[in-house]
């Protein structure tokens, strides 16, 4: 016998324990996997995230090495006047080894830009579906720096930092 079930018929028991045995509705169902789903979209946009600004570790080396590059055509030459891409090994090109493409922006004969636009395509796989341009302003004779990030379809701030506007030629 069923322990609380003594007094009970064997069909009776054997309905009541059929009753108890409970299974989950689809509607429950549903709910978990909607639950679930939320869940999984935002982990994932998460860490795309985390993706990208591990891939911004690139573009600060090779700025930092653009940075050195640029000093010493500084100190070579006493001022930025006539300094190009290749001066600071910068190619302006998206190629399959980068993330980003590499150039010089405004500059001016004591300062100028380092730039690095991410690659939408042509770059290193999987390519940004957004364009972002991550520069350093650059004051080779006081050794100043600025780090600025921008989206280009609207000029919004990207990884916690802004457009600085354009470097002024007389500044």
């Amino acid at each position: 016998m069923v322990p609380g079930f003594e007094s009970l018929p064997l069909r009776l028991i054997k309905k009541k324990m059929k009753n108890t045995l409970r299974s989950f509705t689809l509607l429950e169902l549903i709910v978990v996997i909607v639950i679930l789903g939320i869940l999984a979209t935002l982990g994932f946009t998460q860490y795309s995230k985390q993706v990208e600004s591990t891939r911004l570790a690139e573009a600060k080396v090779r700025i930092g090495n653009m940075r050195q590059l640029a000093t010493e055509y500084y100190l070579k030459n006493g001022s930025l006047d006539g300094i190009t891409n290749a001066d600071v090994g910068a190619d302006n090109t998206c190629t399959s080894s980068n993330f980003y493409r590499y150039w010089l922006g405004d500059k001016n004969s004591y300062a100028l830009e380092l730039i690095a636009d991410r690659c939408t395509s042509g770059g290193k796989i999987p390519n940004a579906s957004r364009r972002y341009s991550y520069y350093l302003r650059y004051f080779p004779g006081t050794g100043q720096i600025s780090w600025g990030c921008y989206y280009d379809d609207d000029g919004s701030g990207c990884f916690g930092l802004s457009w600085l506007g354009y470097l002024n030629p007389e500044e």
